[in-house]
């Protein structure tokens, strides 16, 4: 399965290229019917010598080039150029065209108020604009009507929902004459993994290019839901057939009269994703850097204070529930994994998820100080820049704890796991109830942005200079 860290990959396979080729025919056909309004205006209109279309002395371009520009501009601004019934309305239209002549007068004089602008030249550019540009819309519409009667170039969609749902959804995407469904299927339950796996393949085997959900209120995961398909370059759109709307979503889009809402994903993918692990390998290589004196002198401290190794590596789940091996400044006795089963009755943990107890007596006398101030993290900085950590995020678990968590707990595995995180910066070892630290984690996948980050760092800073929680 296609990773989330490069979901664009995929989606060029599924019906993207059609959009593009529609916003290509749209652009070439708008420059085409305004390229002709002016020249029909300048030949009608009063001629000026220095107001060239095409090309002026010394092989410079014309006004035709910044007047084409500007106009995409103020059309794409308004939505003319998008997917949903926006395109096609021409009060819009109309009014974006009229304020381009008006942004293209305010240019002209700005740009040499010695020219002799004549009012005839634009005043014809304005009226055969609307005309033109209106009336090319409205026959590449109604070609793509008669097509789409005929079967043709439809978007191939499959439905999700309840039988009765469903049913109704077909009888309003059917009077658009604009989708072609090629599937449905009733959502299962909550627990019923392997009917969930069994649909989403189905749905990838029939490659269509999104998802429709007729009955939101049974979707119990629809963050899970959205990664399965968006992995796989399918977009998951919402159809409210009854009253219940998802709590959260991107835009509101009328296809055609109806009303859909595309759902909000957490925006950690992609491009978002790519952006992000830029900055972690800047940070974590500077970072390692002005650290590095800093570094020889921890591991010497640890090397006199007790035997053993100075680094420690324990085995941690992270992206999509892969394994890897977290890096850590040994703070414990060297026996501390076996010592640990002994301590399990003392877990301060209120659920048992995860093992925390203060006072614990495996920690050694340079472990304590390096806890107190989280400097036994730092080797994580190697996590980083090899890919499998995060500077911010959720923490990663041992094997010990994820084992004990429910299924909703593991959308966490669904993004890079961090050195801190929301959970640090909140109370750290304070938190005794592992739902608390879930929320933190889902509040912070649901809201990432790099600036998010970088307040986090530095509040990360700020919580561990004053030992906050910290044991």
């Amino acid at each position: 399965m296609p990773d989330l860290r490069a979901p664009i990959i995929t989606r060029l396979r599924q019906g993207t290229g059609v959009g593009w080729l529609r916003v290509a025919i749209l652009l070439v056909l708008d420059s085409l019917m305004l390229s002709l309004t002016w020249i029909i205006a300048n030949s009608w209109g009063t001629p000026v010598d220095s107001f060239e279309l095409f090309w002026k002395s010394g092989q410079e371009p014309g006004f035709l080039l910044p007047i084409l520009v500007l106009t995409f501009g103020i059309l794409a601004a308004s939505g003319l150029y998008g997917t949903d019934d926006k395109r096609r309305d021409y009060l819009t239209l109309v009014k974006s065209l009229t304020l381009a002549q008006i942004v293209l007068l305010i240019i002209a004089f700005l740009y040499d108020p010695d020219l002799k602008i004549s009012r005839s030249t634009f005043l014809l550019a304005w009226v055969l604009s609307i005309i033109f540009v209106c009336t090319e819309r409205l026959l590449i519409q109604l070609a793509i009507v008669s097509l789409r009667r005929q079967g043709a170039i439809r978007q191939r969609i499959f439905l999700l929902g309840d039988t009765a749902d469903i049913e109704e959804a077909r009888k309003l995407l059917d009077k658009t004459a604009r989708f072609d469904v090629r599937g449905q299927a009733v959502l299962p339950s909550e627990n019923n993994q392997e009917s969930w796996v069994k649909i989403l393949e189905r749905v990838r085997q029939l490659r269509v290019s999104e998802v429709f959900v007729c009955s939101w209120e049974a979707v119990r995961a629809p963050i899970f839901l959205y990664w399965e398909l968006m992995s796989s370059g399918i977009s998951l759109r919402v159809l409210p057939i009854g009253l219940k709307i998802p709590s959260q979503w991107s835009e509101i889009k009328m296809i055609d009269g109806l009303t859909t809402i595309r759902f909000r994903s957490p925006p950690i993918l992609g491009s978002d994703f790519w952006t992000k692990r830029f900055v972690d390998v800047v940070v974590a290589i500077l970072i390692l850097m002005l650290a590095s004196p800093l570094f020889l002198l921890i591991a010497l401290l640890i090397k006199i204070d007790s035997p053993g190794a100075i680094f420690y590596k324990q085995k941690r789940v992270g992206l999509k529930g892969r394994h890897f091996q977290v890096w850590k400044f040994r703070t414990m006795v060297v026996n501390a994994d076996r010592l640990q089963k002994e301590l399990e009755a003392r877990n301060e943990m209120k659920d048992g998820v995860m093992f925390k107890m203060k006072n614990d007596p495996r920690i050694t006398r340079v472990g304590k100080f390096l806890r107190r101030y989280s400097l036994d993290e730092l080797p994580q900085i190697i996590n980083v820049l090899v890919g499998e950590m995060s500077l911010v995020g959720p923490r990663p678990f041992p094997l010990r704890d994820v084992e004990k968590m429910s299924d909703h707990h593991f959308i966490r595995h669904e993004v890079l796991p961090g050195i801190t995180g929301l959970w640090q910066v909140s109370g750290r070892s304070d938190l005794v109830d592992f739902e608390d630290v879930f929320r933190l984690d889902l509040t912070y996948i649901q809201n990432w942005s790099l600036t998010l980050d970088f307040q986090i760092l530095l509040q990360t800073i700020k919580v561990v200079l004053r030992k906050e929680g910290a044991y």
